[in-house]
């Protein structure tokens, strides 16, 4: 399984125009890959969304990614696209395929810069730490990059931002949470994005 964040930055007020481009545009008979997740930035940069894709290996996501590459339309809106990145993943092996549904109203998406040779090692510590975590709220997936420096990517739906202060402290008081030895693989560029899921997200 191989997963891909989309990220388009896009002209003030066409966010509704955007999101009606990638549904349209992710529902083409030539379209590649399942949508999972979109959501608009909250809490972060501004003016972004995210579209999470799966994909059932590499191929199937380069042909994709060659077809937003190959077009001066990617995602039926490239006109109020201003920026447009991808990433490509491959989830935590221990961790299940992504379900959609409605898991929560505000979305976190966490993406952490790794020391070399920090990926195992991370494994390892969320695979052991992750039982008890998600005992207090769950998690959408946690993966690692395969393209570009040394990082992994974990999102997390929360029921609001009070309810993810609370988890997030309960969590460190009862020692469950950083993973034990996780931290030490981490480097200093950490990125957090409150998220909210536009009406188009099977993750909502």
């Amino acid at each position: 399984m191989r997963y891909e964040i989309a990220t388009l930055t896009v002209h003030l007020g066409k966010t509704a125009n955007v999101i009606a481009g990638i549904e349209a545009y992710v529902k083409a008979p030539e379209a590649r890959g399942t949508l999972l997740g979109c959501w608009t930035s909250e809490i972060g940069a501004l003016n972004e969304i995210f579209a999470l894709r799966g994909f059932t290996d590499d191929a199937e996501l380069q042909a994709e990614r060659h077809r937003a590459l190959d077009t001066t339309n990617p995602f039926g809106a490239g006109e109020h696209i201003e920026a447009l990145t991808f990433d490509s993943y491959a989830p935590f092996p221990f961790l299940p395929p992504i379900q959609p549904g409605k898991l929560g109203n505000v979305y976190e998406i966490r993406t952490y810069r790794l020391k070399h040779g920090g990926v195992p090692a991370t494994i390892a510590a969320w695979e052991a730490a992750i039982p008890e975590r998600i005992k207090l709220s769950p998690l959408v997936i946690a993966m690692y990059a395969l393209d570009g420096p040394p990082r992994f990517t974990h999102i997390w739906p929360f029921a609001s931002l009070d309810a993810r202060a609370a988890v997030r402290a309960d969590s460190v008081a009862k020692g469950i949470w950083p993973p034990k030895g996780g931290p030490a693989w981490l480097t200093g560029e950490m990125h957090s994005t409150i998220t909210l899921p536009a009406a188009i997200s099977p993750l909502a």
